[in-house]
């Protein structure tokens, strides 16, 4: 993939959550990892780019589980002002009538050229705050519905406002990464309207907020993106704030912020081919391109792939499609590369529990936000059967790992379940959970096992990333056709397809059924007996699935196709 790319003015990105590294917990999980991705390629490109996030100071929360399965969740502190540098002046983002302070840290993206992308961590823990405002950017998807408006209210109306104290004056693009920042939109139409009343707002005033704008959904369930009620907007963000979203006909009873976002982005995209259909049938009256989502290589392939790599695919870092020529690598040295990896799971595994794992054995690897749509307890369906196959096809041991949001009922109940069925499988299959899911235990994870598992409810998987940070590292994906999955499947080439394609109706018997006859008939044998064939298998993952699904490839299209577009529109404007 060229390097060379369109010239773009500079871009602001807004996402909720960004993952820098584990030391600094500013992130809950795949949204935030991708978010990370993102501004590290388009620091390795060169992009013109600026992030804005929070700084979460209490993190997501750090779990902790006990010998039934219970999460036991914990504030996962940290201090900026140890890790990071504080930039700027402070500004002001009206609350409830009062006028909170915000502050500026910064951590740099440094890319393979030295090209630097700053993200920006606003902070309301100052002293000219009262304590209430002060813990407001403290937790991550934590409080309640107030809590969450007014998070959402300091990252769009306050991360412009920054912006514009820090100079960034002449950005021609804001890059919303989800909902969570669509506010921002309300204040470049605050700049737009200037001393006007808002009941003047034009036409030609939205579209020129909408040629700056570009929205990426990643949802693909209604109820899973934000709803605040009128009087709740109308409590937080002030009558006239309130009225001008009433007058735009963007809340009737309630404020939808996904809406907000459609009718204020020319550029609008899904995060997978599937998600971008099922996004289109949710908002019919939006146009909703496609983007699928990537990793950024250099930081998830493990140590030993990235030394076979360094060794066999000159520029692979610079260029993630030469990852392609991963098809001429010798299939022993695949196989070396992941036996280093997978001692080195299997030791953190033994420190981490006291559980001794063998490494002759065929490993399975399941490591998700514990929500229920996720199905991590599918492979427990039938415990006789899985004890069957353990015995007459080959020996397994599985790998769990995932947090339960503190308020996931459900999600809390998929691991003590999980947990049960340790139990009960006792000696036949070994099965350990590891607490405290993070970047590095991810990328433990996701290099070590010997296969991906992935079981989500259709259409409910929007991309998924894990399973191409697995592929990265030869690790081929046994998986539910949702998300990211459809578009790198080939059967036996490069994984397993869970159930058909041609399914329309979820069935968890039938899938749980697939995965058995599959396991035991087709991956099993050929782990075992045809060890071979098993990491040409692994060897396609890397060259076919790691070779495109990376965000050097995605943010390249963010460029050429969604910042392009609106840029374009923005010139024709200067013009």
């Amino acid at each position: 993939m060229s390097n060379v790319l369109p010239s773009i003015g500079p871009i602001a990105y807004f996402s909720m959550d960004v993952a820098v590294d584990s030391g600094i917990p500013t992130y809950s999980g795949g949204l935030g990892v991708l978010a990370g991705d993102l501004l590290r390629s388009a620091a390795d490109l060169e992009v013109s780019m600026v992030a804005l996030s929070l700084v979460h100071r209490k993190g997501y929360f750090d779990q902790r589980l006990d010998s039934q399965g219970n999460q036991l969740e914990s504030p996962a502190e940290w201090s900026p002002e140890k890790q990071l540098s504080r930039v700027g002046p402070t500004v002001s983002v009206s609350i409830e009538g009062r006028d909170v302070r915000v502050a500026a840290w910064q951590y740099l993206f440094t890319g393979i050229t030295g090209h630097a992308v700053p993200l920006l961590l606003l902070d309301a823990d100052l002293p000219e705050n009262n304590a209430a405002d002060r813990g407001l950017t403290d937790f991550l998807y934590g409080g309640d519905q107030r809590y969450r408006l007014c998070q959402e209210a300091i990252l769009g109306l306050g991360g412009v406002a920054m912006l514009r104290a820090l100079g960034y004056s002449n950005l021609q693009i804001f890059h919303m990464n989800e909902g969570h920042s669509a506010l921002a939109t309300l204040a470049l139409l605050e700049e737009q309207m200037g001393s006007r009343p808002e009941r003047s707002v034009s036409e030609n005033d939205i579209e020129a907020i909408r040629r700056q704008c570009v929205f990426t959904t990643h949802t693909p369930v209604p109820a899973g993106h934000d709803r605040f009620e009128s009087s709740l907007v109308y409590q937080v963000l002030g009558e006239r704030r309130a009225a001008m979203l009433t007058g735009l006909q963007l809340m009737n009873g309630a404020l939808n912020i996904t809406e907000l976002a459609l009718r204020f982005s020319s550029f609008v995209n899904g995060v997978s081919m599937r998600h971008g259909e099922v996004s289109r049938s949710m908002f019919p009256n939006y146009r909703i391109n496609t983007i699928t989502n990537g990793v950024h290589a250099a930081t998830w392939a493990c140590a030993p792939f990235a030394a076979l790599y360094d060794r066999h695919i000159e520029n692979w870092r610079n260029d993630n499609c030469y990852l392609r020529y991963a098809i001429g690598i010798p299939l022993c040295e695949i196989r070396n590369a992941h036996e280093q990896a997978k001692r080195e799971l299997l030791h953190q595994v033994r420190w981490r529990t006291g559980n001794q794992l063998d490494p002759e054995v065929f490993t399975i690897g399941f490591a998700r936000r514990a929500t229920a749509y996720k199905r991590g307890d599918l492979l427990f369906t039938d415990l006789d059967r899985l004890k069957q196959i353990a015995r007459q096809a080959g020996a397994i041991q599985l790998v769990y790992a995932g947090k339960a949001h503190p308020r996931d009922e459900g999600g809390k109940e998929v691991i003590r379940h999980i947990f049960e069925a340790s139990a009960a499988l006792a000696s036949a299959v070994r099965v350990v959970y590891l607490e405290n899911y993070d970047m590095d235990l991810g990328k433990l994870l996701c290099s070590g096992v010997d296969i991906w598992l992935n079981t989500p409810l259709r259409p409910q998987e929007a991309s998924g990333t894990s399973g191409m940070k697995a592929a990265l590292n030869g690790v081929p994906s046994f998986s539910v056709l949702d998300g990211w999955w459809i578009e790198g499947h080939a059967e036996g080439v490069t994984g397993w397809s869970i159930g058909d394609a041609a399914e329309t109706e979820n069935n968890s018997a039938i899938e749980a059924a697939s995965l058995y006859e599959k396991l035991e008939q087709v991956i099993l044998p050929l782990y075992y007996k045809e060890p071979e064939k098993y990491a040409r298998v692994m060897r396609s993952a890397i060259a076919l699935n790691a070779s495109f699904f990376n965000t050097q490839r995605m943010i390249s299209q963010y460029v050429r196709n969604g910042y392009a577009l609106a840029g374009a529109r923005i010139m024709r404007t200067l013009d």
